[in-house]
């Protein structure tokens, strides 16, 4: 940043006499100094990813018919993603089916004889134990129903896992098998990725200043759309360095409304560190006296002076400031290199 020199005048004598300490008050940029919040910047490279990954697999072991996707694929809930053969299943469910109608018709011809030796009983024709073992025999085969229902919902919930389905609305993010391969029970066939949430992965070295990294405001510029802003907050900084890189991994959510597209993009993320609290004036109000750095200070009855000042670093379009100003002064921003000495300024906005 170059900081402008300082314009010496003591006086000039204009052809009437007066000086330009007399003459009418300039109109400048005043800018009241303020103690704010101060933030440090990190600059970081990264890719927005999925914050919620889902692996799919069978439910049971068997050869792979099809799979209907690929990497990159978006998909919907409900959608068939991949199928493995069920012939194995479709006749088990046969079977299922047929024991339900036999236990069905085994349940009606027992509820038949204990209803008749229930009537019976009650004419004075029939005995207490026919009608307790009638029963006994309606128990059993309304047990033998319920059994061959169960086994039914198995059956065609085994012929319904011979079908990957996509859970919700998600981005396939990679496919681990192949049609005509024999997969086990539970090995992963593909990944998702769930487009509820995304968030910026970064790989950070492993400095000091993480500590205070959780929760911080990262602002986040797609590199390959370029004027696309988003806003993340740091929800997650890895315990342990990565020891392959060196690196430790921090994650942040983007926050508010966003574009499922950019799943996998490269991104330019800056973290805003909290840096306690300090003086900021804007680049313009500084000049210089030697090699010196000075502001102009607005006086009470409206004229100007020179102040020394200690920088206590450079920020875009704004200087810290340690020392020279306190809060409540004012100095002057845009305009101050036409300063001298005991000037009188006007709020305006600058020269």
């Amino acid at each position: 940043m170059t900081v402008r020199p300082l314009l010496t005048v003591c006086a000039i004598v204009l052809g009437n006499g007066a000086s330009w300490a007399d003459d009418a008050p300039i109109a400048v940029e005043i800018v009241p100094v303020e103690e704010r919040p101060l933030t440090f910047e990190i600059k970081l490279t990264g890719t927005i990813a999925a914050q919620d990954s889902i692996d799919l697999s069978f439910p049971a072991g068997g050869r792979i018919t099809s799979i209907l996707v690929q990497a990159g694929d978006r998909v919907t809930g409900g959608y068939a993603l991949a199928r493995s053969d069920n012939v194995q299943q479709q006749q088990a469910l046969v079977q299922a089916l047929a024991g339900v109608e036999a236990a069905e018709a085994a349940e009606q011809q027992a509820a038949q004889a204990a209803t008749r030796t229930a009537g019976l009983l009650q004419r004075g024709v029939g005995t207490r134990a026919a009608a307790d073992a009638a029963d006994q025999a309606l128990a059993a085969a309304r047990g033998q129903l319920e059994s061959a229902l169960t086994s039914l919902r198995q059956a065609r919930r085994a012929v319904l896992d011979t079908v990957i389905r996509a859970p919700q609305t998600a981005v396939v993010t990679a496919r681990w098998a192949e049609p005509g391969q024999v997969v086990g029970a539970a090995q992963p066939i593909l990944t998702l990725a769930a487009l509820t949430r995304l968030e910026a992965v970064f790989q950070v070295p492993d400095t000091p200043q993480l500590e205070r990294a959780a929760g911080v405001r990262v602002s986040l510029a797609p590199l390959e759309r370029p004027g696309v802003e988003l806003t993340a907050r740091v929800t997650e900084i890895a315990p342990l360095v990565d020891p392959a890189t060196g690196s430790v991994t921090v994650r942040a959510t983007i926050e508010g409304p966003f574009d499922t597209s950019l799943l996998g993009a490269a991104v330019q993320g800056t973290l805003h560190m909290p840096a306690g609290t300090g003086i900021e004036v804007p680049w313009t109000a500084l000049s210089a006296a030697g090699q010196s750095p000075v502001v102009w200070r607005v006086e009470p009855d409206g004229t100007v002076a020179i102040v020394p000042v200690e920088i206590e670093r450079f920020a875009t379009g704004r200087v810290v400031l340690r020392s020279g100003v306190s809060p409540g002064d004012s100095v002057v921003g845009e305009g101050s290199q036409l300063m001298f000495p005991g000037r009188r300024v006007v709020p305006g906005k600058g020269r």
